[in-house]
């Protein structure tokens, strides 16, 4: 079973996909019609794991997930339109007559047709590059125009910061100024083409949209995208890509792909533009996703630049030109090294495996439970003192290679449990030990136990972050559950608990991507929305506010299920818990060192800088960084940024090293006044 921040059940699934890229689609596939909506709404409400009927809610959501699909940068639809096409998309989900779609058709083509006009207007004869701009990207905390005035001065600061762009990457004004105008009316015809009949898919992906943030319907286009994605011949950059609000925004970078690889890219990273080996960069801004994929996509060997527009303590526009190539494996594999420290002085050693996601093959050929168990066997034999397991970059991945990893610090028990619709639960642990089934309301199902001698039973501290997703918040929320690690990192991990399947529908019609159940840890409580809590927490590697589930839109609520930690009767673990006395003393020794650590008290002062500007580009300040890159000595080669990448880290990993010896010494210190019987 796959599972990831972004991806979905994948063990009942295989033959579905398997169907799924072995039937070749229809090169004209035809587009959903309107008929067939009230059955496809029906079908999702029927799979879903929490929605089960029609709501005023759910009609709500959906007319504003229409709206936001129709124009998701806000620069067609005054907000008069936006109002009046409300009660008219919503008429559409009560009586199923899709015919007012025609008026809302009618409404965009005005609009970008008027966008064209105006954007002509202001770049006539007169026009001159203003640095004093300032424009919000954040689409959410902007408002529609009411005017055409306030229309128009909105269109010149859009325009403006993409001639900039253009300018900051050679090209001459005259020709930027032409690029606008052919861009917009490009903008136009696409949204001529985009007929009301096409808008019926729109309807139908917006519905999907507004059940929870991970169900959506995958029309033919976009369900022949996902065949591409499981192919393993893909070559491209190894990034998951998103629309948001119309920017391409980096939601995940794959373990062992060039975009992680480089260590320049980061999610949430906004693609502003995108150009070929030897060619001057496109504008992508507003661009259909799939378009910008395809730019993207290409063969192994060759070369894409992307322009990246990151907001921190600065505005940064960065290019990152990545080779195009297949996943490397070998990037995925987890890793182990080893920092020593000494106190009073006593040497200590201590171990850090850092593991980029949960892989393996169906051949099993290649297994990361295998391998930290190799990991943790080279580390008992160096006598470690202790282990940090680095999670704090693991988006997911294979659910049975995390629940068995996880046993190679717990032993036997249960390691997480899922529910579905109808509440039936299933037990995922290893062994049997104290994890009964309970008829038809709760099964099990055991991997096989772990050989006593390749436990590691040592302290451990398990590094997180709001990146940790899925599969890696199932294996620290049970080693929490058990009192069995430290988890140290950012306030809490992403929180994306839900479990989707992916149900064909006719061939020509594509498929719908359904949530269908929860994840629960051991101790009952879901993972879901507010992820795993931090013992000890730290500052945050870069402004993440944006990022984790509690952040997207309609996310469902934390539930609980009664806790399955039982483990064999009059066992007891093989380990020293973590009790609450502890977690809290050595989050207090944590919390000193961070408020006197400088290059911590850097990382605070460039994320309260950040979050004060959240949303605003001025021009100035991307012609004042192009100008001191440019005016460098000698310009930073891309091994010098990915080291400054990774030294941006070490701070982290040294204080989750730091939090493991007070918990070494803090033991032994215990031990040491400790009365003697």
């Amino acid at each position: 079973m796959f599972v990831s921040k972004s991806g979905f059940s994948m063990r009942r699934l295989l033959p579905i996909l398997l169907m799924i890229l072995l039937l070749p689609l229809s090169a004209t596939a035809a587009n959903l019609s309107c008929s067939r909506l009230p059955t496809l709404m029906k079908s999702f409400l029927t799979n879903h794991y929490a929605m089960k009927s029609m709501s005023g809610e759910i009609g709500t959501h959906t007319v504003d997930q229409m709206i936001k699909s129709l124009d998701p940068a806000k620069i067609l639809l005054y907000g008069s339109d936006a109002e009046k096409l409300k009660p008219v998309l919503q008429g559409i989900l009560l009586s199923g007559d899709c015919s007012t779609l025609q008026q809302v058709y009618e409404v965009l083509v005005a609009r970008a047709q008027e966008n064209v006009t105006l954007v002509k207007k202001i770049l006539g004869p007169d026009d001159r590059l203003d640095e004093t701009i300032e424009l919000n990207v954040d689409v959410d905390k902007r408002s529609y125009a009411n005017t055409t005035a306030e229309k128009q001065e909105l269109l010149r600061k859009l325009v403006q910061f993409q001639i900039q762009n253009a300018l900051l990457a050679g090209i001459g004004l005259p020709e930027a100024q032409k690029r606008q105008i052919h861009r917009f009316e490009l903008q136009a015809m696409r949204v001529v083409e985009h007929t009301p009949e096409k808008l019926v898919t729109n309807v139908a992906e917006s519905f999907a949209r507004a059940l929870d943030p991970h169900t959506s319907y995958l029309s033919a286009e976009n369900l022949e995208d996902l065949r591409i994605q499981m192919q393993l011949s893909l070559e491209g950059i190894g990034a998951s890509l998103s629309s948001d609000n119309g920017f391409t925004v980096i939601e995940e970078l794959i373990p062992g792909g060039g975009a992680e690889r480089s260590g320049l890219l980061r999610p949430k990273d906004k693609i502003i533009a995108v150009a070929q080996e030897g060619e001057k960069p496109v504008d992508v801004i507003d661009m259909d996703l799939r378009d910008v994929i395809k730019m993207i996509r290409g063969k192994k060997g060759t070369k894409v630049t992307l322009t990246i527009l990151r907001q921190g303590s600065r505005t940064d526009r960065i290019d990152v030109t990545i080779a195009r190539d297949k996943i490397d494996i070998k990037e995925q594999e987890a890793k182990i090294s080893y920092e020593a420290r000494t106190v009073n002085g006593k040497l200590y050693r201590f171990g850090i495996i850092d593991l980029p996601s949960f892989y393996g093959d169906e051949q099993e050929t290649k297994s990361s439970y295998e391998d930290v168990k190799k990991l943790l066997a080279e580390a008992v034999r160096q006598r470690v003192d202790g282990m940090v397991l680095d999670l704090s970059r693991n988006g997911g991945g294979l659910l049975g290679e995390a629940v068995r990893l996880t046993g190679l610090f717990l032993g036997q028990g249960g390691i997480v449990a899922t529910r579905d619709s109808r509440g039936r639960e299933t037990i995922l642990a290893n062994g049997s030990a104290g994890v009964r089934a309970e008829g038809d309301r709760r099964r099990v199902l055991n991997y096989p136990a772990e050989n006593s001698r390749t436990l590691y039973h040592g302290p451990l501290v398990v590094l997180t972050s709001r990146l940790s997703a899925s599969a890696s918040e199932i294996v620290a929320g049970a080693l929490k559950d058990y009192q069995r690690a430290v988890i140290v990192g950012s306030d809490r991990t992403f929180g994306k608990g839900s479990v989707q399947e992916i149900i064909p529908l006719a061939r020509d019609l594509g498929a719908m991507k359904v949530t269908t159940g929860l994840y629960f840890l051991p101790g009952g409580k879901s993972t879901q929305k507010m992820g795993v809590e931090a013992d000890v927490p730290l500052p945050v590697w870069f402004l993440l506010e944006d990022i984790g589930e509690s952040a997207l839109d309609y996310p469902l609520p934390v539930q609980s299920i009664a806790p399955f930690l039982a483990r064999q009767e009059k066992a007891t673990p093989a380990w020293k818990p973590i009790d609450e006395p502890m977690r809290a003393e050595l989050a207090a020794r944590s919390g000193n060192r961070v408020a006197k650590d400088a290059k911590f008290a850097e990382i605070i002062k460039n994320n309260k800088e950040a979050a004060a500007k959240k949303g605003i580009i001025r021009l100035a300040d991307l012609r004042k960084e192009a100008q001191k890159e440019n005016g460098a000595k000698q310009k930073e080669t891309p091994t010098e940024l990915k080291r400054k990448a990774r030294e941006l880290y070490l701070p982290f990993i040294s204080e989750s090293v730091n939090v493991l010896l007070d918990m070494v010494t803090l033991r032994s210190s215990q031990r040491l006044s400790s009365p003697v019987q």
